[in-house]
């Protein structure tokens, strides 16, 4: 192709684009607040929604050892809501045949990919960049690691008693490793933009919270996948009606998706006005927004789980088929986890004799006793009396 040197000022400022001025009338000429790139950085995340808010918590540290840099990500269409009013990203792009043909034609200084599907990784070797980060796909058509730090990860999917028994570092932890980043421990960034806030506090007073001393969200639903990561419609009844009993104050109500709808009107009806229900149809970010009304969420291993985790709040998180190692509640809650020998297994169904007692023999008197410990904490906090708060652990249940 003949080459061809433009006579055009083509800047390196992440406000042009090629088309129209970033303001009106402005031109690129003797413009005195040039945005340049900096190193450019892909972010490769196609997995679920809680894995892709996990992996947030890697940008402050991006950032701070690429503190003159433009970051990108590739994900899911429907995992954009989680990434939305995100101050660390300059583009998000969902995966699709036309956003991947302009990051084709795009160039990176260094990609860095979460993902073990082949996907993901058949992607990342169509890339120009001369650095990349985690997982791509040989020969063969094998996940395999791109560099040293990405081995201990590729290992925990290659090594089940690594994965299930020795393993005790969070999932942040190790992503920190596999792309090379120093590990801060920093937090999820979920950020709520001020008219989000406003609409919580509207939906406070519409569902008559304000006198709550402590409102307590039951995140009831979890991916089809894995249909044993959520409670039994009877357990969060009961649950509900034990909180209520035994918490004076409190405000139970129920959270999730449209897929929960009506297994959230039959909790409703079995906890006898124990429980308040919450709109599931509205979309991820007003489920964020309603979430937000919870000063303590009890969750199974779910996107529910992790949105409460970005929001701050505390938890109370039990684990049957997952692995409660790998997720960090950063001091804002207890872990429980099940004390079983098929547990952890990341089975879809359980195929045990006695079936999936990680979940229906689950002792709910225990989540009881830690709602009952922080609405005691709150009261005094809010009382001016110091009481130091308990610190996160797992407890085995």
């Amino acid at each position: 192709m003949k080459s061809y040197q433009s006579k055009a000022i083509i800047p390196d400022c992440k406000l042009f684009s090629g088309y129209k001025p970033c303001l009106p009338y402005k031109t690129c000429e003797g413009c005195p607040d040039p945005q340049p790139f900096g190193t450019r950085i892909l972010i490769i995340n196609l997995d679920n929604m809680g894995a892709v808010l996990m992996t947030t918590a890697q940008l402050p540290a991006i950032k701070k050892q690429y503190p003159k840099s433009t970051i990108y990500w590739l994900t899911q269409k429907m995992c954009l809501p989680v990434l939305e009013n995100n101050p660390y990203l300059h583009e998000v792009f969902a995966w699709n045949d036309e956003n991947r043909m302009i990051l084709q034609s795009m160039s990176f200084d260094l990609v860095l990919n979460a993902d073990k599907n082949r996907n993901s990784c058949a992607f990342v070797s169509k890339l120009h960049a001369p650095e990349k980060r985690g997982f791509g796909l040989n020969a063969n058509g094998a996940t395999i690691p791109l560099n040293a730090g990405a081995e201990y990860n590729f290992m925990l999917g290659t090594h089940d008693y690594l994965k299930f028994r020795d393993n005790t570092r969070t999932a942040q932890d190790i992503l920190a490793e596999t792309w090379d980043i120093p590990y801060q421990r920093d937090p999820y960034v979920l950020q709520l933009s001020t008219a989000e806030l406003d609409e919580c506090e509207a939906w406070r007073q519409k569902l008559g919270l304000e006198e709550a001393s402590v409102v307590v969200g039951l995140n009831t639903g979890c991916s089809n996948a894995f249909s044993n990561k959520k409670l039994l419609p009877e357990q969060h009844a009961q649950l509900a009606q034990l909180i209520r009993a035994q918490v004076p104050g409190v405000a139970v109500i129920l959270l999730g998706g449209s897929e929960d709808t009506e297994r959230n009107s039959q909790i409703v009806d079995l906890a006898d006005g124990a429980a308040m229900q919450t709109p599931t149809t509205l979309g991820l970010r007003k489920g964020i927004v309603l979430e937000n009304l919870a000063d303590i969420v009890v969750s199974g291993d779910s996107l529910g789980l992790h949105i409460a985790i970005g929001l701050q709040k505390h938890v109370i998180a039990w684990f049957g088929l997952s692995c409660a190692a790998e997720v960090d509640v950063y001091e804002r809650g207890i872990k429980l986890v099940r004390d079983l020998p098929c547990a952890p297994c990341w089975k879809k169904t359980c195929d045990m004799p006695h079936g999936p007692i990680c979940v229906t023999e689950f002792d709910l008197d225990t989540i009881v006793k830690y709602i009952a410990k922080f609405a005691a904490q709150k009261f005094k906090a809010k009382t001016g009396e110091s009481e130091p708060v308990e610190q996160a652990a797992e407890v085995l249940v």
